[in-house]
């Protein structure tokens, strides 16, 4: 969520921008034309949403609409909801007025309700007799599963494990992300006629895709291979994998731990196994190399933790461990963030280690295929298309190379399935042109109108660690409605009637509700009265065609 800044501005009014001619008479030498730009959030969105047209539909009160315009790029809002670092905020213009809109809390809001009303996906295009093995039905197979289904293709997916959702289930804990949510948006895209095999693993891709003729395959197995690191030990207690003690917990397991449990590693696994041991009734603390501003885990993750009582360690890296204590050597950071020994040492407290550094895939099953090629880390190398060497085998997720995260993972699955339907087709996948981009500098604010964002409740630190319910609540109807007018409609027309008023010469038509506006180039004289007032930059002025 963006800080509203804490320098505000005093002026309520910008000055008039006279800094460029303004030339008027017989001879016109510029005309208005109406423009779509591209909105800071959508452009920042790795799953490819287009927000502000869900989000002008939820303030509008028009919330299945908002849903379906939403899930024509997402699939699992109540998911993102929740779990996405939400990028969008980060880039909203709204932020440089009071604070970003909360797009992630009205995305959860839509998703709820959906999974509240059962509202259901349109039916599926009519069939097209091409077949599409997806294998991993994580974050980005189920994607790819949902926009290939309703493109028409028979979709079958190879899950190894003995439930769809992979890390989503596995990785991410029930007080982040509740089981009945996701499992009611997976079964939503399953309802599209999609195949599931659970426990199926597959050992050899080639000889999976010759046995049932597929045409296409989309590989998306998640990254679970926990990374290993060296460290002495001397009749040290526990040591676990991130990924494994997540997954026991999951399963309804309970480990066996001392009293003070150290989470080796700075990413959000880490700050998520320190906040599992903390409800276990441990006493967590995290060691990591790096300081906070250079850890890997987004800020709000920390922060989280931080305030459910973790300890962390920054700047400490792990150099031997005993029975209940380990020695750390304290680390500083060069000029480029990369931390290195100093040669001073320290000893922590703990019974127990988990080892949170990261995840690898295991891709040994694609080596039978010919005509693929891998990265020094073991991803897929795929081209602009996300097409491997081979013909008609596609990768995506943590096979390839990227960063990685359920909002990505979702936009890759989006990603190949349109570059697969495509190729089923006998074409090329080609990406459309992005319109341009607009700032905050471009908007013409009439005024400074202060709408402090609304907040998501939130369970008090001792009742979050006393169970695995969820940590953060959602928004009412009313706030969520509210927190979608906060939305500045960067770079789109809204109908404000600004520009017919302000229009001198009456040449400014509007064409009735939800179609626009015409210029009637009789009357304009190219004065741009309607671009320097237009509060959304959805007007540009170009040069006669003539001049």
């Amino acid at each position: 969520m963006g800080q509203a800044p804490l320098h505000r501005p005093t002026d309520m009014t910008r000055p008039l921008d006279l800094r460029h001619e303004r030339r008027t008479g017989p001879e016109r030498v510029r005309r208005p034309i109406y423009v779509d730009h591209l909105p800071p959030c959508n452009q920042a969105c790795p799953a490819g949403e287009n927000i502000q047209a869900w989000l002008a539909l939820a303030q509008a009160g028009e919330d299945e609409a908002a849903w379906r315009e939403l899930v024509r790029d997402n699939p699992m809002p109540a998911v993102h909801g929740r779990v996405c670092y939400h990028p969008c905020e980060d880039a909203c213009n709204r932020k440089d007025l009071d604070a970003s809109v909360t797009i992630h809390a009205v995305e959860r809001y839509l998703g709820d309700l959906a999974l509240q009303k059962g509202w259901a996906f349109d039916p599926p295009a009519a069939s097209t007799g091409k077949k599409v093995l997806i294998v991993g039905g994580g974050p980005s197979g189920l994607s790819a599963a949902y926009h290939l289904a309703r493109a028409g293709h028979a979709v079958t997916i190879h899950e190894a494990g003995p439930m769809a959702g992979g890390m989503m289930h596995f990785g991410i804990p029930a007080y982040r992300m509740p089981r009945d949510v996701l499992d009611g948006e997976i079964t939503r895209i399953l309802d599209l006629g999609i195949t599931l095999n659970l426990n199926h693993k597959v050992t050899d891709l080639e000889k999976e895709r010759q046995a049932d003729a597929f045409d296409a395959v989309f590989v998306a197995v998640g990254a679970h291979l926990s990374k290993r690191v060296d460290i002495p030990a001397r009749d040290a207690g526990t040591m676990l994998d991130a990924v494994s003690f997540l997954k026991s917990v999951e399963a309804g397991e309970r480990p066996r731990l001392g009293r003070r449990v150290a989470v080796y590693g700075g990413g959000n696994t880490a700050m998520d196994a320190a906040r599992v041991v903390k409800r276990l009734g441990h006493e967590p603390l995290i060691v990591y190399r790096r300081d906070r501003e250079n850890m890997p885990a987004h800020d709000f993750e920390a922060q989280e933790a931080l305030d459910e009582g973790v300890e962390i360690h920054w700047l400490r890296a792990i150099k031997s461990l005993d029975q209940t204590s380990m020695t750390v050597e304290i680390m500083e950071l060069d000029d480029r963030g990369r931390p290195r020994p100093t040669g001073e040492t320290e000893t922590i407290e703990a019974d127990d280690l988990i080892l949170a550094l990261g995840q690898d895939t295991d891709t040994s099953f694609l080596r039978s295929v010919p005509g693929l090629s891998f990265d020094r880390d073991g991803t897929v190398r795929v081209d602009e298309r996300m097409m491997t060497g081979a013909p008609g085998v596609f990768a995506g997720g943590d096979m390839v190379p990227s960063e990685r995260s359920v909002t990505i993972a979702v936009g890759h699955g989006k990603q190949a399935a349109r570059c697969i339907d495509t190729w089923l087709r006998g074409g090329l996948f080609q990406r459309p042109p992005r319109n341009p981009a607009v700032s905050f500098a471009d908007l013409q604010v009439p005024y400074y109108v202060e709408a402090d964002p609304r907040e998501q409740p939130h369970r008090s630190a001792e009742e979050a660690t006393s169970g695995f319910e969820e940590v953060v609540g959602g928004l009412s109807t009313l706030e969520a409605h509210y927190e979608a007018k906060r939305c500045l409609s960067c770079g789109n027309c809204y109908e404000c009637d600004g520009c017919q008023g302000a229009c001198p010469e009456n040449a400014i038509q509007k064409l009735g509700s939800g179609k626009g506006y015409r210029v009637d180039l009789e009357r304009c004289t190219g004065c741009g009265v309607c671009h320097d007032q237009c509060p959304v930059h959805a007007i540009e002025m170009i040069p006669e065609p003539h001049h």
